[in-house]
């Protein structure tokens, strides 16, 4: 990782190509000493889930390691990866590397023996320099380190309108009774607090489980939360029926969510936080991600029309824990090619290349805040970097049956009407055996 450290920080942005099919593409096809160049030239293949935009930026944050090693990486982005790579595993042809949306899955294939643990080619000492204990044990199958993470998303944000906070003298709530007050406040003025939209197409469900997960961690704590998305508490527990319920007491209540329960659920989740807007907002406070920012209005100066803060702890003595969600790299072929880009992957550079092209967060150590390119990542960088506790979003490291299946759908009855019992006693019924 050190050897990546020193790398200049002078022409990082050039336009370097790392896709091997445009290169064998502008080579003549009848010369066969090019041919041959190209045959034995090094490299590695990675299969992500970045595509578009965020491909073109990942892209930049891996140009100088092609240009310091001269090996040249051949990045395939997917919107079918779970699907896409296990077939290509089992096909026996997988990829050098792959950049894993979730660590559920990554699992699996560390425990079919799929993937090469770190401690093969890094020292602890190393990791340990670069991610802080939690994101080093959320890359980690059965006490052996697979995944070095790249990204990170932070979901436990409030986001608000700052001019009509001013404007109205409302103050930014502290604890969970605070937010409940201010709610109450609102509405004894006609206000509705809260916007809230679930309608995600064949996800319609994800934005409720994510409320779920943050209230668990604030109410029974980081310890019963692992229990539960493991199995090793059931579904039906009394702690995950208190945190439906308390998701419920915002959610089911027509006077807190704009456009009530019919609202909730069927606003599609990224036109939820436009209601925070204009002289008249038709919501004061909105729950989402940092990724939501791709959502805001075109005409919304970040610097001064939204702002966010931590969705708030209920009980002190879990202190203020934070949901995340994120990328993680893992390697199934071992190559001396593909060690070395895991190694660049650890180090700051690329962390700091992607920081400063911005939509980004790094869950690495040591990497500056000024380095983001506005307030409001620096922010959201700042409680991730703070966060005592961080937990990863629980749907995503449940069984997909429950976490992407009855859990989602379940959230949505509940949401509607359903009784808390019948919900919870269906999803617990549905975990895999």
């Amino acid at each position: 990782m050190k050897n990546f450290q020193k790398i200049s920080q002078l022409g990082l942005f050039s336009a370097v190509s790392i896709s091997l099919a445009l290169l064998v593409g502008c080579q003549p096809a009848n010369d066969p000493s090019e041919s041959s160049s190209e045959s034995t030239k090094k490299q590695v293949t990675i299969l992500g889930v970045i595509v578009g935009e965020q491909q073109k930026k990942l892209e930049q944050a891996l140009a100088p390691f092609t240009e310091q090693t001269g090996i040249e990486i051949v990045y395939e982005g997917t919107d079918t990866f779970a699907t896409t790579l296990p077939i290509r595993v089992d096909s026996g042809n997988p990829p050098d590397l792959a950049m894993f949306p979730q660590p559920g899955l990554m699992a699996d294939f560390a425990r079919e023996g799929k993937l090469i643990p770190l401690k093969n080619f890094m020292t602890p000492e190393q990791l340990q320099e670069a991610y802080a204990d939690s994101w080093l044990e959320l890359g980690s199958v059965d006490d052996k380190l697979y995944g070095v993470w790249y990204r990170a998303s932070v979901k436990s944000l409030v986001w608000y309108n700052p001019k009509i906070f001013e404007k109205n003298g409302y103050q930014i709530p502290k604890t969970w009774d605070d937010m409940l007050a201010f709610s109450d406040r609102l509405v004894a003025e006609g206000k509705t607090p809260w916007c809230l939209g679930m309608e995600s197409g064949d996800a319609t469900g994800w934005v409720g489980t994510d409320w779920v997960e943050d209230i668990m961690l604030r109410t029974a704590g980081a310890k019963t939360y692992d229990q539960w998305i493991t199995h090793q508490i059931p579904f039906n527990d009394n702690s995950v029926k208190t945190a439906f319920e308390t998701f419920g007491n915002i959610a089911r209540n027509e006077k807190y969510v704009y456009g009530g329960k019919v609202g909730v659920l069927s606003t599609p989740f990224g036109d939820s936080i436009q209601g925070l807007f204009g002289d008249n907002p038709s919501c004061y406070l909105h729950r989402q991600a940092n990724f939501i920012a791709s959502f805001l209005p075109e005409d919304i100066n970040t610097a001064e029309d939204v702002a966010i803060f931590p969705l708030p702890p209920i009980n002190s003595e879990q202190g203020l824990p934070i949901l995340v969600a994120g990328d993680v790299f893992a390697m199934f072929n071992e190559t001396p090619e593909a060690r070395q880009l895991m190694e660049y992957l650890a180090s700051e550079v690329p962390h700091e290349i992607a920081a400063g092209l911005g939509g980004y967060i790094s869950p690495r150590k040591n990497i500056a805040l000024d380095v983001y390119p506005d307030d409001l990542t620096k922010k959201q960088a700042q409680i991730l970097a703070e966060a005592e506790v961080i937990r990863f979003d629980g749907s995503d490291m449940m069984p997909g049956a429950v976490g992407t299946g009855t859990f989602w759908s379940g959230i949505v009855d509940y949401v509607g009407g359903m009784e808390v019992d019948t919900v919870l006693q269906s999803i617990e019924d549905s975990w895999p055996d």
